[in-house]
Order: C-alpha cells, then structure tokens, then sequence
C-alpha cells in the first residue's frame, strides 16, 4: 500500500492522470513505480509534495518512462529546460553514465536549490550544469557558437508553455538527427478537447491555445517524427530525422 504521503502526492497531481480512474493510476505507482523508484528520487518527491507549486512537478511514472527512455537511447549529453525541484532531472542524472551531460535551466534558481542536496547526496551533481534564467538567450548564443549543432542525445522540456515554440525552433538544430526532444504537457489537464466554454482554471485556459498551436506544428514538422503518449500531463517524443 502507498504511504499517506505518497497517496497525498498522488492527489496533488492526479489530474495528470489521463486513466480512466485515479484507482487505476494508483495501481501503475504501487505495483511498477513506487516498489522500484530510486531512495533519491523518493526522497525528492515527497520533499516536493510539500512545495505550494507541487503540481509543477513530474509525476513518478513520468520519471520512471524518462530513465528507461534514456537508458534505451544510450543518452550521455542532455538538456532539460524547466526544473523545479529537479524530480525529472534527477531521474536524468540517475540515468546517464558517469560522465554524462545534463545542461539544467530554469528562471528560478531556489527551487532548483530545494532539490539539490538530494540530488547531491545521490552522487550525481557533478552531471549537472544548471543556469538560472530565461532559456532562449541561452540556446541563441549556443546556435550563433555553432559547436553545438547535432550536439544533444535528448531534450526535455517542460517550461513556460507559451515559448514551446520558439524553443522547438531552436532545440531542432541542437538535438542530434536520430535525437529526441520531449515536450510535457502536451494534453494540457485535458483541457486541448474541452469546449470552448468548458470551465477551466485561469493558467489552464490562458495556456491551452499555446499548447494546441505547439501540437498542430509538431505533427506537420517533417523534420521529426513524432509520438505522443498519455504519460502524466501528456508527453510528446520527437525523434529528428533531418
């Protein structure tokens, strides 16, 4: 049986759940996710559960298909914009050789901070380059340097939703051909099939016209193939062919 903590947790997020009952999502945690998810990654979990901005955070099944996905991928150089506490980075950190790669970057440095003595504990920081502020300028001047071209086995974002766009602009170039990006959120609370007049929260509603714009490009991209999973809050993988 999950702990009240972790069934606390899971109540917070539950609507990332795309299944048809929070039971059955509650099954995939006890039975595959929570007997085989890492000390530190449970640890920073329910650290994280107790943060006012917990359902930023990426759900424990999300984490476990991350580490799978980049072990099957043989990832060693990566990117992860959005942090938070750092739950998907440091499923990403746990996955990768030791002398893999994670450029980490997020506007807000503090909650990156919450999560770093457990990430540190784990034996792993010494992966992470973490960057506090906005993204784009960053990935600019790496484009505009030009080594970076082809450079990333994987690309993880999951940040201001509004920018998706602009990012997989950029993120195309960096990504290697035969690399991964993926795009969290991508079914947004649901929202992306909800009437027009459905009654939304207010950072859903403003957010859902980004999120449908951003899969809309993606599926005509033919510059990538593409698959999107109802892992979480949704999570689109695309695979660059060109």
């Amino acid at each position: 049986m999950a702990t009240k903590q972790e069934a606390g947790g899971h109540q917070e997020v539950g609507h990332k759940s795309l299944l048809q009952s929070d039971a059955l999502y509650q099954y995939i945690l006890e039975t595959s996710v929570y007997p085989r998810e890492n000390e530190s990654m449970k640890e920073l979990r329910e650290l994280t559960a107790k943060h006012p901005w917990n359902i930023m955070t990426t759900s424990a099944d999300e984490g476990q298909f991350l580490s799978m996905l980049l072990k099957l991928i043989n990832a060693k150089n990566t990117m992860e914009i959005g942090v938070y506490t750092g739950y998907s980075l440091l499923a990403t950190a746990l996955a990768l050789p030791d002398d893999g790669k994670i450029l980490a970057m997020d506007i807000n440095r503090e909650n990156y901070e919450l999560g770093l003595p457990v990430i540190q504990k784990a034996g792993v920081a010494h992966k992470i380059d973490f960057k506090e502020g906005p993204a784009l300028p960053v990935l600019d001047q790496m484009i505009e340097d030009g080594k970076y071209h082809g450079s990333f086995d994987f690309i993880f974002v999951d940040a201001d939703k509004d920018n998706y766009l602009n990012y997989h602009k950029r993120l195309i170039d960096l990504v290697k051909v035969g690399g991964i990006i993926g795009y969290d959120n991508t079914l947004w609370n649901g929202s992306v099939v909800a009437p027009p007049d459905a009654p939304l929260r207010k950072y859903v509603r403003y957010f859902r016209d980004f999120v449908l714009e951003l899969n809309k490009a993606l599926a005509v991209d033919p510059r990538i193939e593409i698959c999107m999973l109802p892992v979480g809050d949704g999570i689109t993988l695309c695979r660059r062919l060109s």
